[in-house]
């Protein structure tokens, strides 16, 4: 049951393989709370039961709703393959999460972080590209991960990013990018020059794909040198989507550049930070 599942996952939802294993695991956690209780069989009761066991153990409510998530889309599964006569998990409510405003670099950390030098380190240059092409088009970590060479156009500015369901999108990037990207492909050439490595464009010491656990420790510590406790991939994309808008980006222009299948994603960024709230209410309120 378990490998039709994971096959549904990534052949026809076409998740991610970092978010398919996280569902997968989240599926096996509750078949071993069963006790070899068939998963085909167990009820409401069943998974209200797991769910209130894990929440008094002090399990997060963002924690329990993807473990909710992960089941109600095991159980949708197999009542479509005809397996069990009803989804259990229909009428069990998701916890209420809190709404949280993403983490968004203000414009002059931007700026501090990208005046950060490279020197000759092939991981320090490599890191300079993967930061500046994070901000400058918003990618995913994953998404960064997984390029390859030839997705570059440096001629024409555009990078060919691979999104969630494997949907392809091109994004522009502008000039300090590309140059940052130049310098780390000849640093690369130079480095692993008549050696077999792999075919993806940002790569480990050892000539292997760049892991997401390296990618996250090389951007921490580059912002930590920039004075940015605790900086990682995601902030870049949250800061790029900001900025944008701010800017007076259309916000359907950024949906396709982050890649989002919905605008509702998307207009989350349309918040503003407290800071600049603040300077407004001061600046217009009659007694401000």
């Amino acid at each position: 049951m378990i490998e039709e599942y994971a096959r549904y996952l990534t052949l026809e939802r076409g998740m991610s393989p970092n978010t398919c294993q996280a569902y997968l695991g989240d599926v096996r956690a509750f078949l071993r709370h069963l006790g070899g209780k068939d998963p085909l069989k167990a009820g409401q009761r069943d998974i209200e039961g797991y769910l209130w066991g894990l929440r008094s153990k002090g399990l997060s409510a963002a924690s329990l709703a993807r473990k909710l998530r992960a089941l109600r889309s095991y159980y949708r599964f197999e009542a479509a393959e005809g397996h069990v006569p009803d989804d259990p998990t229909r009428r069990i409510r998701s916890p209420r999460l809190p709404h949280r405003l993403p983490q968004v670099l203000a414009v002059p950390e931007a700026q501090a972080l990208m005046r950060g030098s490279a020197g000759a380190a092939f991981q320090r240059i490599r890191t300079r590209a993967a930061v500046e092409l994070l901000y400058a088009t918003g990618m995913r970590a994953s998404e960064l991960l997984g390029l390859k060479p030839e997705a570059v156009n440096f001629e024409e500015g555009w990078v060919r990013a691979r999104g969630k369901g494997s949907k392809e999108r091109m994004i522009p990037m502008h000039e300090r990018a590309r140059a940052a990207l130049r310098r780390y492909l000849i640093e690369r050439e130079r480095r692993f020059q008549n050696r077999t490595v792999s075919p993806e464009l940002f790569l480990s010491r050892s000539g292997g794909k760049l892991s997401r656990m390296q990618l996250w420790r090389d951007v921490r510590c580059w912002g930590a040198q920039a004075g940015l406790k605790g900086l990682h991939p995601h902030t870049l994309r949250h800061s790029f989507a900001t900025h944008l808008l701010k800017g007076g980006a259309d916000l359907r222009a950024l949906q396709e550049m982050l890649g989002h299948a919905s605008l509702t994603t998307t207009q989350l960024y349309t918040h503003l930070d407290a800071s600049a709230a603040k300077a407004a209410h001061r600046k217009f309120h009659p007694r401000g």
